[in-house]
């Protein structure tokens, strides 16, 4: 496209664009579909994410992951599908998002009996429902029970990039979707002041991101004990929450925990 035909189809668009002093949530879903960064899809509460906004997404995930191994942190991928028995175990921190949760019950489809497209096969229910991921602890922490045998396999420091599934009632193009991508850390300690340390240091690091690189003001807080998840000792706030718990290992049964019921603290950032 000519330049000049360019520019006369951006001022257009600016013309055109809501007025933020007018409608600000307009506004906000004007910038983003007239900047090409995302649209909605077919899939009630999801986005497309396009390559412009795409983009920026590779290169916010770029620098927090040059981040976090600069401090020691190792990627890991862990399942989108959770058993509902893992969740069950831990009901009170489930019960803040248990109505978002989306849950798989059959595993196969088949085609109808008038031909005209698939339903889902009856005789394929499986044994146990899973739940698609809105988040991680249950999963990881089933798997790191394999990992700790003892205090020399602590501190383990892993970070997951992934995405998360969770019902929204009113979405809102990047702000809030049922489907996001998000990273999680989910680090285990021998001590309460080593995890107490990670917490603080992952608050600072998200911090000085915010600030540094996306240019956001950061109010560091703590979280009231009204606010926090069931089972968390103490939360932190910022761009993103960091916590602190014992809950964990305890009930995913990590063994040194049964020998030792006050060793393991997990943190989550």
């Amino acid at each position: 496209m000519p330049q000049r035909k360019k520019r006369k189809q951006m001022a257009k668009e600016l013309k055109d664009l809501t007025k933020r002093s007018e409608n600000y949530s307009q506004w906000y879903n004007d910038l983003v579909v007239k900047a090409d960064l995302a649209e909605q899809s077919p899939v009630r509460g999801c986005m497309v994410i396009k390559p412009y906004g795409y983009a920026i997404w590779e290169k916010i995930q770029r620098q927090l992951d040059d981040m976090f191994k600069e401090t020691g942190h190792v990627n890991a991928y862990f399942p989108l599908l959770i058993p509902k028995s893992f969740l069950s175990k831990e009901a009170e921190h489930i019960e803040g998002f248990a109505k978002e949760c989306a849950v798989v019950t059959h595993h196969r489809l088949k085609k109808s009996p008038d031909g005209k497209g698939v339903i889902v096969d009856p005789e394929a229910k499986l044994e146990e429902e899973l739940i698609i991921r809105p988040t991680s602890e249950t999963i990881i922490w089933n798997t790191y029970k394999n990992w700790i045998n003892s205090y020399r396999d602590l501190p383990i420091l892993c970070n997951q990039w992934a995405n998360v599934m969770r019902w929204e009632m009113r979405t809102r193009l990047f702000l809030r979707t049922s489907e996001f991508l998000w990273q999680e850390g989910h680090t285990a300690h021998a001590t309460r002041e080593e995890a107490e340390e990670e917490t603080i240091k992952m608050l600072n690091i998200y911090a000085h991101f915010a600030e540094t690189y996306m240019a956001i003001p950061v109010i560091k807080g703590i979280k009231t004990a009204n606010e926090r998840f069931a089972g968390w000792l103490f939360l932190f706030r910022n761009c993103t929450s960091n916590a602190l718990a014992k809950f964990c290992p305890r009930k995913c049964e990590v063994p040194l925990c049964r020998a030792f019921p006050s060793c393991i603290i997990a943190s989550m950032q």
